[in-house]
């Protein structure tokens, strides 16, 4: 029978559709109280069959174990002994309820310092991915984390710090969808951080503490221990309930928008080669909100991040869809502007004045190993000696511009060169061959990255449609000896001069 806790969340997770279809979710789990109480909640609503997966094949009627859970603890090595300890914590965590468990220890700070990023942003960027593939690996369509209502309250205040809109008061959502079929859940926002260590004391239960997050140097330390608690004593009611009210109205009012800026957009945009089109007339004829989110829509298009725009951004975009003046031009961050041009609002790249490279329409082979120059990338290639324990260190080690290939299922030479027509290859976790055309869109690559694909191959395949996917024939596995590391570089000269153009 399940605790009033459990059948909250189960409650939550039934009314939110987080696992339909689910055939194997994965637990990330960091060992702290939250994660703890995700891991043993799932582990009892599994028991009872309250979360029998509908619609899955997995899921009969009186058979237990559906869906399937596994766990993932990642160690980002940033708090020593401390670090590994919570390591060993959640491995006897795990195999006491008999989940399977992966575990992967970053660099967050070789990797901050080489990018140039916070560590906060960097473990973020490396635990996302380490979960996606630790997911891709096991074939786990749902990634479970445990985001509760103090977590979400802590995201919208962050959010309002810093200035936000109706999308971002939305907080934290119950769903989101990453990377092609994957799906992040948070089953736990539905309760608050006291319900939670309640349920643990409960049950008995222990859990690691991150002294960490005792350090009010970081905004989300400063907002949990000293900006929440000051607003609450000026409150009758929970502070943190109330923000969750707000930001599940945003979400609907959000999810509102969206309908409508789905039901225009094929009317209203056109897309033409590394641009975007907006026709004017219906544009202007949308409620404010559509009209930011379909401006949202057409940067997304063309490959514009979200990170450096800020509110200012959209205010000057919808004032010169507005106003009537002709070739009026807003440039943007990272080199992408857009400019009003006779009946249409025009998203698009600053222009550059790069002169073409010779080499552009030709393929080029590639020093192995060496450099090699190529479109807006330089190519690095290098022959790394492994043996089985490196394997997986080698995969916890990469990002989208790095790829590793098993050397010996690699025919040379090898050539770079861009798309052709009817080209196709078997991407790395598909079950066949397929058109890369229709990879691409299926993988939804906005059209900025399609304009820059390269295409590496061997004498008889097409082994990475770089930086988006490598093949299948070619991935390393346990029993690769010799591995193939192909890097690719952004040339700074092009960046530099968009900025200046």
């Amino acid at each position: 029978m399940l605790l009033e806790f459990e059948n909250k969340i189960a409650g939550f997770a039934k009314t939110n559709g987080l696992f339909e279809s689910a055939d194997k979710v994965l637990l990330a789990v960091s060992g702290g109280a939250d994660s703890t109480a995700l891991m043993y909640a799932m582990r009892a609503m599994k028991a009872e069959g309250a979360l029998s997966a509908e619609g899955s094949p997995n899921a009969k009627e009186g058979v237990w174990g559906s869906p399937e859970m596994l766990c993932a603890h990642i160690n980002h090595q940033l708090r020593g002994t401390e670090a590994d300890l919570d390591e060993d914590f959640v491995i006897a965590q795990a195999r006491n309820l008999n989940f399977p468990i992966t575990t992967r220890r970053l660099d967050v700070r070789g990797f901050a310092r080489k990018n140039k990023l916070s560590i906060e942003t960097a473990a973020r960027k490396l635990r996302i991915e380490s979960l996606l593939d630790i997911a891709k690996a096991n074939n786990c369509n749902r990634i479970a984390t445990a985001h509760q209502k103090n977590d979400n309250a802590e995201t919208v205040l962050q959010r309002l710090l810093r200035g936000t809109g109706f999308r971002g008061l939305g907080g934290i959502w119950p769903m989101r969808s990453f990377a092609e079929k994957f799906k992040f859940v948070r089953p736990l926002l539905c309760v608050r951080r006291d319900e939670i260590i309640e349920y643990l004391k409960e049950r008995n239960l222990k859990w690691r503490i991150d002294r960490t997050n005792d350090d009010c140097r970081y905004k989300r330390n400063f907002i949990r221990h000293r900006l929440l608690p000051a607003l609450q004593q000026d409150c009758s009611s929970s502070v943190v309930e109330q923000i969750s009210a707000l930001s599940q109205s945003a979400q609907r009012f959000y999810k509102l928008v969206c309908d409508s800026a789905e039901k225009v957009w094929p009317v209203l945009a056109d897309c033409v080669g590394d641009s975007l089109k907006l026709d004017l007339k219906s544009f202007l004829a949308q409620p404010e909100p559509v009209k930011v989110e379909l401006v949202r829509r057409s940067l997304a298009c063309i490959g514009s991040g979200e990170k450096d725009l800020t509110r200012q951004h959209y205010e000057r975009i919808l004032q010169i869809a507005q106003r009537n003046i002709a070739n009026k031009k807003i440039e943007l961050p990272d080199g992408f502007a857009v400019r009003r041009e006779y009946g249409s609002l025009i998203f698009g790249v600053v222009k550059t004045t790069l002169q073409p490279d010779k080499q552009i329409n030709k393929s080029v082979e590639l020093g192995i190993p060496g450099w090699t120059k190529f479109g807006s990338y330089l190519i690095e290639a290098t022959v790394l000696e492994t043996d089985k324990a490196d394997v997986e260190r080698f995969k916890v080690e990469k990002n989208e511009f790095v790829e590793w290939f098993d050397l010996e299922e690699v025919k040379q030479p090898l050539v770079v060169r861009f798309r052709e027509a009817g080209d196709r290859f078997w991407p790395l976790g598909l079950g066949g061959q397929k058109k890369i055309g229709k990879f691409l869109t299926a993988a939804r690559i906005n059209h900025k990255l399609r304009k820059e694909v390269v295409i590496i191959a061997d004498n008889d395949k097409i082994i990475w449609v770089g930086p988006v996917r490598a093949s299948e024939l070619t991935k390393i596995t346990m029993t690769t000896k010799s591995i193939l590391q192909i890097r690719l570089r952004r040339l700074r000269r092009e960046r530099q001069s968009r900025r200046r153009a």
